[in-house]
């Protein structure tokens, strides 16, 4: 039997076509990042809590949106059972912000728990859960989107206490699951997407999302191993920790 040449080009494609995982994928910087990498060709899994919203508007036999909740096990292990390739690219982008108290004695402890909770714990959730689809022989990234306010060098002003705080938490839970993830080609990507003008960062933020995501990508193609644990500003500037 003759393959047609054309046949065999689109199988050996969809052989080699890259994989994403993107949380918080409907709206804001996960939604613009999963547009442009559906837009290089990308194959997307791509987690929403409750809505589709901007995943809507993107139509593209890659993108495979999936309902995702990174505080519950049982949902992340559901969205897991469903990605049937080994993962190339792991963005952890979900998160929320706290309430902005004015001093300590405003703070409501049990929203600073969940917010530490989803920023925090869902994305080690996500690495623990995906695991053995994240390492092999080819170089896997993790994504960890942070804050510059998770910068203990940069705390000038305090308060945002919960978030600031489970921020800070991110950068150390990625910075230790390196050691451990160096073997397994595994490497670790932290960055400050800027203050960006989205629903979370309001319409005074001076940062285009698209400029955000265009610089954090630029990032990630040029990441190496060698390079992982690093916490950069989407701009490439290094930050203090």
């Amino acid at each position: 039997m003759v393959i047609d040449s054309k046949v065999l080009f689109y199988r050996a494609f969809a052989n080699f076509m890259r994989v994403a995982v993107v949380t918080g994928a409907n709206r804001g910087i996960g939604n613009f990042w999963t547009s442009k990498l559906i837009d290089d060709g990308w194959k997307v899994y791509a987690g929403f809590r409750n809505n589709l919203d901007g995943l809507e508007i993107i139509e593209n036999k890659n993108l495979v949106p999936i309902q995702l909740d990174v505080t519950d096990n049982n949902s992340i292990t559901n969205f897991s059972s469903k990605i049937e390739e080994n993962i190339d690219l792991l963005i952890n982008n979900a998160g929320v912000p706290d309430g902005r108290w004015r001093s300590i004695e405003e703070i409501d402890d049990e929203w600073a728990l969940e917010v530490i909770n989803i920023n925090s714990l869902g994305p080690v959730r996500m690495v623990r859960s995906l695991y053995t689809k994240l390492k092999g022989e080819n170089l896997t990234k993790v994504i960890m989107i942070s804050s510059l306010m998770g910068s203990i060098d940069d705390c000038k002003m305090g308060r945002s206490y919960a978030y600031r705080a489970s921020k800070t938490a991110l950068n150390m839970f990625a910075v230790s699951m390196k050691k451990e993830c160096f073997n397994d080609n595994i490497s670790f990507l932290i960055l400050h997407p800027g203050w960006v003008k989205t629903r979370m960062g309001g319409d005074g933020a001076p940062v285009e999302v698209e400029d955000s995501v265009k610089g954090m990508m630029d990032l990630v193609e040029r990441h190496t191993l060698e390079d992982s644990g690093k916490f950069l500003s989407f701009d490439g500037e290094e930050i203090n920790w």
